[in-house]
């Protein structure tokens, strides 16, 4: 399953027309001012938290944090290396 979880910042009608003719379900709340709000499956949504949850761990890292590596392969590792380590806690 395909989905985007996402906060209220990208609440618009283009993004999630042309995510659904990708085949992706669109899960995010809307903003308070949208005329006709749309349903949106709330146990997939509760997910968007526990990946925020995970970024913020991953920031603890002062080396991802201020994304001191020279090279994207080298900035994968040492994400993979901190997830590792926090997945161990």
């Amino acid at each position: 399953m395909k989905a985007l979880l996402a906060d209220k910042a990208f609440d618009a009608d283009w993004l999630k027309q042309r995510l659904l003719a990708q085949g992706c379900e669109v899960v995010i709340a809307q903003k308070s001012n949208r005329r006709e709000p749309l349903p949106i499956d709330m146990e997939v949504y509760k997910w968007r938290h526990l990946i925020e949850n995970f970024f913020c761990k991953l920031k603890e890292f002062k080396r991802i944090a201020m994304r001191s590596d020279k090279t994207d392969s080298s900035f994968a590792a040492v994400i993979t290396l901190a997830s590792a380590v926090i997945n161990s806690r």
